[in-house]
């Protein structure tokens, strides 16, 4: 236990003191948790000169772009400014993914140039995981999962402070039975009150949509992952980033901070009783006023909420721009050969995008699949 790592770290410092008599010899080392580093590492004579490698900017994503794609024929409508502004986040190995899971596709669907539009579904690949088409569902699940997905859509375009929705999708991808994603418009170095505020009544919006509809009584445990997230996001604006009047600017979560090596397991309780108790009556309170706003949001607006799980029955896949088009009343328009066709403007529509064809209504529903989790 902590014998071992005291020992192991006793005889670095021990290995790299022994080059002090040596000259041309660089000691160089890397981590992904410089956190958890034992001070005594990090002192002048040892990695006293700490470099650190973030994940690119949009031009660093651009140019590692560009670099991969010389690998790959590109068709005319592929460019790497604009899959660069859509992949906020993504590391150099992110990036090399996803122009080999474009390139990829592109050969499954038997063409010869990879178009922007493999590159968006592989983007949605990478983010939100593999679509399960041959899983089995009933049309009553996916009319719950239309529903579900649409009111995460519908609160994250009507709550000011949300990232722009990029993709609704009731297609399975992951554990999921079907995924809303949002992307910011440019690279996010901190996240404001309103954001956090925002995507908690977002996360709650599937719950909500499907109580509204169906009633209380149909709460499952599908919104599991979104309970979790809002109670995540609450439970750091109250202990980590200082955004509640009651508890005001301190850190409260120390003890969950992963030791350092070499020091000891336990760790000191560095609130009483009364605290911790306040953190979670305050926790409790930013998660519920969330899931309120969500239900005054689509309550207020439950014609949206039909148009857009509707939308998603006939095409399974929508994009953003379709979702708020819905939601004005509009039709979505697409053409046969518009997943061929759809240029770097904007969020590109997966070819599993066309309208689903009817099914026979004495046909056989497909059997029950097991629960997953819905995002």
């Amino acid at each position: 236990g902590n014998d071992e790592r005291e020992q192991t770290l006793n005889q670095l410092l021990v290995e790299m003191d022994g080059f002090e008599a040596n000259e041309g010899i660089i000691l160089v080392a890397a981590t992904n948790r410089p956190d958890v580093l034992d001070p005594a590492l990090l002192r002048p004579g040892r990695f006293d000169r700490q470099i650190v490698v973030p994940n690119p900017d949009v031009s660093g994503r651009e140019k590692i772009l560009r670099v991969h794609m010389r690998r790959v024929p590109l068709a005319p409508d592929v460019d790497a400014k604009v899959i660069a502004r859509g992949t906020p986040g993504f590391s150099g190995a992110d990036l090399a993914n996803l122009v080999n899971e474009a390139a990829l596709l592109a050969a499954r669907r038997n063409k010869r140039l990879v178009t922007h539009n493999e590159f968006e579904d592989s983007k949605d690949k990478v983010m939100m995981g593999a679509e399960r088409k041959s899983m089995a569902m009933t049309e009553e699940e996916k009319l719950a999962t239309a529903y579900h997905e649409a009111g995460h859509a519908i609160v994250n375009v009507l709550v000011e402070g949300n990232d722009p929705l990029h993709k609704v999708t009731i297609i399975p991808r992951g554990r999921a039975l079907g995924v809303t994603m949002s992307l910011p418009e440019r690279d996010k170095l901190s996240y404001s009150k309103k954001w956090c505020n925002a995507r908690l009544s977002m996360t709650f919006g599937g719950r909500v949509a499907e109580q509204i509809i169906y009633g209380k009584d149909h709460l499952n445990t599908g919104a599991a992952s979104d309970i979790t997230q809002a109670t995540n996001i609450a439970r750091s604006m109250v202990t980590e980033w200082g955004m509640s009047e009651k508890l005001g600017p301190l850190l409260y979560n120390e003890n969950q901070q992963e030791v350092f090596l070499g020091h000891a397991i336990t760790q000191r309780q560095n609130m009483s009783e009364e605290t911790a108790k306040l953190i979670d009556e305050e926790v409790r309170r930013i998660v519920l006023q969330g899931e309120q706003q969500a239900w005054e949001i689509l309550e207020t607006n439950k014609d949206k909420l039909e148009s857009v799980a509707q939308a998603l029955m006939e095409f399974e896949t929508i994009s953003g721009e379709e979702c708020m088009a819905v939601m004005r009343g509009e039709k979505i328009n697409r053409k046969q050969d518009d997943s061929d066709n759809i240029g770097p403007v904007g969020s590109a529509v997966p070819s599993a995008g066309l309208a689903r064809p009817s099914r026979d209504k004495n046909e056989d529903p497909k059997p029950e699949s097991m629960n997953p989790q819905l995002t």
